[in-house]
């Protein structure tokens, strides 16, 4: 076989591949997301988040809650096996275990709770002063009440009864003043259940109550890329990264996220630099080290950049997560870079 039959086969099987691996990155992996509170249900800024996968290899991923105690990561990979998920600050610590990431989706966590010994130890914080016991009981019993109301939403969620759980945390929405976290919940339910338009209203609604809700803005972003509507995917995406305080960077993964959208939206050169910021910002994501590798061979495919430039990007993603999704993709593409 002469050198021009072959540079033929290698650029048929290399096209197919780019073509076929060139749609929305989200229906690839996973997206988690969550919100960190301390014992009295105030959001914890600044709180580190570590994911471990438990598998067949080893794995780990960091990230941090917001100003608002939330926290996103996407491009988590969703092979067979879970994660656990580790809040810590300073002594406070809390933990979620068999976490599953679901291809395709953002899954979001019920709310880490960080505590210290010495809170647990305290018991239920003191009653304001100036209250009468009347007041104080009958404030407990209302707050007591809403609690419940939630726990149950987070009971029929997990039973999987999805339509109960909107219907009680729509309930809580009606009882508690502006609960724009409420929408945001339901917004993720909604999501779970397929109906995106249901989503899309609960996820508006939750940014019209509190317009610093940057995970209902990332939650519109990744409907919105499904939905080819790139346009108005990159707006919510930048937002997040806004409200995140990442539009210079310093966060993987909203930078991540605005990559994804870029590449779908057929614009390679943006989606790199991207890409290649995530990178940066979190050397362990292989996910973005992947993509990196994509958009530049994508280049050089087109005459922009030299296919070499790929080799670094492909090799650290199988050096990060060596079984997977990619893996084998990567494989072959290194076997065609000279």
């Amino acid at each position: 076989m002469d050198r021009q039959s072959f540079r033929r086969i290698v650029t048929g099987i290399v096209a197919a591949a780019v073509v076929g691996l060139a749609v929305p990155v989200y229906a690839q992996n996973g997206s988690l997301r969550g919100k960190v509170v301390d014992g009295t249900g105030r959001p914890v800024d600044a709180c580190e988040i570590i994911l471990d996968f438990v598998g067949d290899y080893n794995r780990q991923i960091k990230t941090i809650t917001d100003k608002n105690g939330e926290w996103i990561r996407a491009g988590v990979p969703a092979s067979p096996g879970t994660w656990n998920v580790t809040a810590k600050k300073g002594d406070l610590s809390g933990r979620q275990t068999g976490v599953v990431v679901k291809i395709g989706e953002m899954v979001r966590l019920a709310d880490i709770v960080v505590r210290t010994a010495a809170e647990n130890a305290a018991g239920p914080t003191a009653a304001p002063s100036g209250m009468s016991a009347d007041e104080i009981a009958k404030r407990n019993k209302r707050q007591a009440e809403l609690e419940q109301l939630f726990k149950d939403s987070e009971t029929e969620l997990a039973a999987g009864n999805l339509d109960a759980a909107v219907a009680k945390l729509t309930t809580l929405a009606t009882e508690v003043e502006k609960c724009a976290a409420c929408y945001t919940k339901i917004g993720d339910i909604q999501s779970k259940k397929g109906d995106m338009a249901a989503a899309e209203a609960a996820y508006l609604k939750a940014i019209e109550i509190d317009p610093a809700q940057a995970g209902a803005y990332g939650a519109l972003a990744t409907i919105y890329n499904q939905q080819r509507k790139f346009d108005e995917a990159s707006k919510m995406s930048l937002k997040a990264n806004e409200l995140l305080g990442t539009a210079g960077g310093g966060n993987a993964s909203t930078v991540y996220n605005q990559g994804v959208i870029l590449w779908n939206s057929g614009k390679a050169a943006e989606a790199k630099a991207e890409f290649e910021k995530a990178a940066k910002l979190d050397p362990t994501m292989a996910d973005a080290h992947y993509w990196v590798g994509m958009s530049t061979y994508s280049l050089a495919t087109q005459g922009t950049g030299a296919l070499i430039d790929a080799k670094k990007p492909f090799e650290e993603y199988l050096k990060l997560s060596p079984t997977g999704q990619y893996a084998e993709v990567v494989k072959a593409l290194l076997a065609t870079i000279k």
